[in-house]
């Protein structure tokens, strides 16, 4: 048998803790996806720099025009990761500010409006985790490209070397 929510303190406190947590996580995901877009426009202009320089290598002007590009891409995928980001961050507050009404209106005789904020606490929370999860997933594509061009640069100093 089911325990009303009025009759538990803990289950209005887990509703409102749930998407509060989410909320934490996905804002530390957009600090740091703000931090590599940081990094990303720096090593685009680097790049920029050294390729109006005269005297590198053709081999070194090809990986880095490559490099370019990869960047150009890795940057749109971290905006459109954060994008996602900020919009699961309001969702999840969404979720939680619902929440709360819908605990406060759980208490009424009235049902309707209880069972209402409790579908929309639970789409806003869904869509928040949504887009977390689609935001992640734009991440580790964009360090699969960074690793890329990690690799290639790599290459690039040993076959100087061999």
């Amino acid at each position: 048998m089911a325990t009303p929510v009025t009759d538990n303190p803990f289950a209005v406190l887990t509703l409102i803790a749930a998407p509060a947590v989410f909320t934490n996580a996905t804002s530390l995901l957009a600090m740091g996806t703000g931090n590599r877009l940081g990094r990303v426009v720096d090593r685009t202009r680097n790049l920029m720099r050294e390729l109006n320089d005269a005297t590198l290598e053709a081999a070194t002007k090809k990986l880095w025009v490559s490099h370019l590009s990869r960047l150009e891409r890795r940057g749109a995928l971290l905006v459109r990761a954060l994008s996602f980001f900020y919009g699961s961050i309001g969702a999840f507050a969404a979720a939680s500010l619902v929440s709360i009404m819908g605990a406060v209106l759980a208490a009424s005789e009235f049902r309707l409006p209880s069972t209402l904020t409790a579908g929309i606490s639970f789409v806003a929370g869904s869509l928040g985790f949504i887009g977390l999860t689609v935001g992640c997933v734009f991440l580790v594509t964009e360090t699969r490209l960074a690793l890329r061009s990690v690799y290639e640069e790599a290459e690039l100093t040993k076959s100087r070397y061999a």
